[in-house]
């Protein structure tokens, strides 16, 4: 689900998944540019840190989770921190829930982020494919608001469809090109409000499946065989993102970010078939995360264009969604090595990210069945409920009547501040285009 806006940018990334699908900021941050190139103002998954507030950021409004700027990734942060409380029994503060519910237009999306409620959405603001999915499923388990929230589902779902791409598929913002990360997004979000994703048809009849089926990697590629792409290069050529695939699996399997993940465990195998269908495909994208992370445990990020270091480094959002995606395709063994690897080394990683690093992180525990509350030592959902509002209710208030403190203020003096937007936004888009949970993020990502 991916860091997304926890999140990535779309292309390298939510949510985040989801997600992710990496840094749920990062995502956000790459959705400036491509928002830019299509023509609009200024971001997943899924997980790069959130940016720095500039001094004319807007101020983080009361109600929402974490303290940075949360111009390129408030949707997607929010809305990942609900899906994460809600995989551990958490009900959000009702504060928080009318936050985002705020947040949404009249037509029924949602843009990354918007300061100003009091009436609706100013003709030209960008809205946000990423943002309107992962808000969409996080609206769906919150108990507070009732009416508004089903009435936003209903709208958010109906703006996802009207917005849908001749080619089935979602880009990050409504009239731009396709790409796995949005599409899977979508499709989950989708899949996890009782819709059903595949009855879902653009005017030419493609639905979200076939769109996802374009960017699949034939398993005989070299490299990266059994992947998806988050785009098609300008000459058509796909080439291998991870974060994509981690998106793509979820999506191609009909899954959600907070599905279980499935037993028996089942052996990774790609297989290129004769007639294509969405499942294999994602089954063959499995097989590139499960081969991927047998090696180290982990997934990496290549290189920087231009940095001096040329060795890849740890992906840490990335591997959180990849685990996720893992699990909910049954492969439980490699889902296990992944998390092993995250307990052990995505503590500093969260905290930098916040809320949004933080749900990458709960959601994919979640899924691989290991405890968010026990996470290589540290309680990740604590953390989490300590970046924005006391939670109106946790497993522990409601069964022992107790009260826990609101670590918010504490928190948000914790943040530290992250790489400039426009620096990530580059970068990303430099080492990922034509490359790519819940949020990440994706996001993320996501969109990072």
């Amino acid at each position: 689900m991916p860091e997304c806006p926890g999140a990535r940018p779309p292309e390298e990334r939510h949510p985040a998944m989801t997600t992710v699908r990496r840094g749920a900021t990062a995502l956000a941050a790459a959705a400036v540019l491509l928002a830019g190139v299509a023509g609009a103002v200024a971001p997943a998954a899924h997980a790069a840190p959130s940016p720095a507030p500039s001094p004319s950021a807007p101020a983080v409004p009361a109600g929402l989770y974490g303290a940075k700027d949360p111009t390129y990734d408030g949707v997607w942060r929010q809305s990942l921190a609900f899906m994460a409380q809600q995989a551990t029994g958490v009900e959000p503060a009702e504060q928080s829930v009318a936050w985002l519910l705020d947040q949404q237009c009249d037509n029924g999306g949602f843009p990354s982020f918007r300061a100003d409620t009091a009436g609706d959405c100013p003709a030209g603001k960008p809205l946000d494919t990423n943002a309107t999915a992962v808000a969409l499923q996080a609206l769906k388990g919150v108990d507070s608001h009732e009416d508004r929230t089903r009435q936003a589902r209903a709208d958010a779902t109906a703006w996802l469809k009207l917005v849908q791409n001749h080619d089935g598929g979602w880009g990050y913002n409504p009239g731009s090109p396709s790409d796995a990360n949005s599409t899977a997004l979508v499709v989950s979000a989708l899949a996890a409000v009782g819709e059903k994703p595949g009855s879902v048809r653009a005017a030419g009849g493609k639905s979200p499946y076939d769109a996802l089926l374009t960017f699949a990697l034939p398993c005989s590629a070299k490299p990266g065989g059994g992947a998806f792409a988050y785009q098609p290069e300008k000459d058509g050529t796909l080439r291998a993102n991870d974060d994509a695939t981690a998106a793509a699996v979820l999506a191609g399997l009909g899954k959600h970010a907070l599905v279980r993940g499935v037993t028996p465990d089942q052996e990774p195998t790609c297989v290129d078939a004769a007639k294509p269908t969405a499942e294999r495909a994602a089954r063959n994208g499995a097989a590139h995360l499960a081969a991927a992370v047998a090696k180290t445990g982990h997934l990496d990020l290549p290189p920087m264009p231009g940095a001096s270091a040329t060795a890849a480094r740890p992906d840490v959002g990335n591997t959180a969604d990849a685990a996720l995606s893992l699990a909910a395709a049954g492969h439980r063994d490699a889902a296990a090595r992944a998390m092993t690897w995250l307990e052990g080394n995505s503590a500093a990683w969260a905290k930098e990210g916040g809320p949004a690093a933080y749900a990458q992180l709960i959601l994919a525990a979640h899924t691989a069945g290991a405890d968010p509350r026990a996470f290589g030592g540290a309680d990740l959902v604590a953390q989490l409920n300590a970046t924005g509002p006391k939670p109106a209710s946790t497993p522990d208030t409601r069964d022992q009547g107790g009260d826990e403190q609101d670590g918010t203020e504490q928190a948000k003096k914790e943040e530290e501040s992250g790489f400039p937007v426009w620096l990530l936004v580059s970068v990303f888009l430099v080492a990922g285009i034509g490359v790519g949970f819940l949020l990440s993020g994706r996001g993320g990502k996501r969109k990072p």
